[in-house]
């Protein structure tokens, strides 16, 4: 009879001490398991996790760059269906109200430093879902984190909702109605406004402008994409199930994400 190839782990966390703390940790608590990487930060974490396809990942929600759910979320984006996916432990500093989502089945989370009791209970619920067949569904992943907002580790603030974006073109600020946008895109350290019959850049991030957008008017359907939903004319489905929005006055289409693709079923 084969042996049963060891749990493999990867740990994301930009701190390299707390990092080396919690695989020394895990490897006392759980002799057998395979940390099999260690990223120091977000981004590196979904290449890594890619490349090792780890059972489990722990993943330090703040990290520079890319946080650990939007590392999480990618993740969920990009992972091959033909794979379980990964176990997910959120890595945290702040005892907070967020902290209640990741009380269910699908996600578990550590309070950083980690003590060796509240880790030990962690494990045991690790062990006990790999020992179950089919507990690893993205689906009920994907539905989770859909419930931890953006900013669900910050306490949360009312803000106006935008009525105008104030956008540099050449040497010109150009005023852009919110009501004339067809979608947002982010680019590296800037968001492009697509109207119409143009796109200009302003110098915010996604995660910024969101909160002041209208959630009923303008949907995210991808990590880097909001759409004002009136927009859309049709989405579709191409042969290897892949989601995309045709526009009403755009010639091009837009991806959506796994984590956003139950917004459309219905369409």
């Amino acid at each position: 009879m084969p042996a049963t190839p060891p749990v493999r782990a990867l740990i994301a966390e930009d701190e390299a001490l707390l990092a080396d703390t919690l695989s020394a940790q895990l490897q006392r608590l759980w002799p057998g398991l395979d940390i099999a990487g260690i990223a120091s930060n977000g981004m590196a974490a979904v290449e890594q996790a890619l490349a090792l396809q780890p059972d489990v990942l722990f993943l330090d929600i703040r990290m520079p760059g890319q946080s650990g759910l939007e590392a999480a979320r990618e993740l969920a984006d990009e992972w091959p269906h033909q794979r379980p996916f990964p176990l997910l432990v959120f890595v945290t500093a702040y005892d907070d109200y967020a902290i209640q989502a990741f009380e269910q089945a699908a996600i578990d989370y550590v309070l950083k430093p980690a003590n060796d009791e509240r880790l030990a209970l962690t494990v045991a619920r690790l062990q006990a879902r790999l020992k179950k067949t089919n507990d690893q569904g993205l689906e009920q992943v994907l539905a989770q984190l859909r419930s931890l907002a953006p900013g669900a580790l910050a306490s949360p603030v009312a803000q106006e909702r935008l009525r105008m974006i104030r956008a540099a073109v050449g040497n010109q600020v150009r005023l852009i109605p919110v009501d004339d946008v067809v979608y947002f895109e982010a680019t590296d350290k800037y968001v492009n406004v697509v109207t119409a019959d143009g796109e200009a850049l302003i110098r915010t991030s996604l995660r910024e402008l969101i909160p002041q957008l209208d959630p009923e008017r303008f949907w995210q359907v991808h990590r880097g994409t909001v759409v004002q939903i009136a927009e859309v004319a049709a989405a579709q489905r191409d042969e290897a199930g892949k989601l995309s929005l045709k526009l009403r006055q755009r010639p091009e289409t837009l991806a959506v994400s796994r984590l956003f693709a139950h917004l459309f079923r219905q369409m």
